[in-house]
């Protein structure tokens, strides 16, 4: 599976992003898909992930509520909606993939190029 994320850029606070994240693979449709965010000089954070088969989703707490995961398996995309965004929010963005998605970046397979959100106060 190779994944492409987009749609990053630099906005408001209170404004609103959609980041896209494409993949290739027919297989695509069985793996859960994650998004994770690295600030600069941090960690890579757990954002959001969304299964495969029921579409059951979590988030981390600092987004929830104004951030949303979604995907759509015939387009072989996924989705993740910026409502309210914060300063705090700006991270350089990656969605990644696995048979088995987690709340942990080291467990999954396949990881896209990242993108960037800068959100100025």
């Amino acid at each position: 599976v190779q994944l492409q994320a987009s749609g990053g850029g630099f906005v408001q606070a209170g404004d609103s992003l959609r980041l896209s994240c494409a993949a290739s693979g027919r297989t695509f449709s069985r793996y859960d898909v994650g998004w994770f965010r690295q600030a600069q000089g941090k960690e890579r954070d757990f954002v959001a992930v969304i299964s495969w088969s029921d579409r059951r989703t979590q988030y981390t707490d600092s987004v929830k509520g104004r951030f949303t995961i979604s995907r759509d398996n015939a387009e072989n995309k996924v989705y993740l909606q910026m409502n309210s965004l914060k300063p705090e929010d700006t991270a350089v963005y990656y969605c990644a993939a696995d048979r088995y998605g987690s709340l942990y970046a080291s467990e999954y397979e396949y990881w896209g190029q990242g993108t960037q959100v800068t959100v100025s106060s």
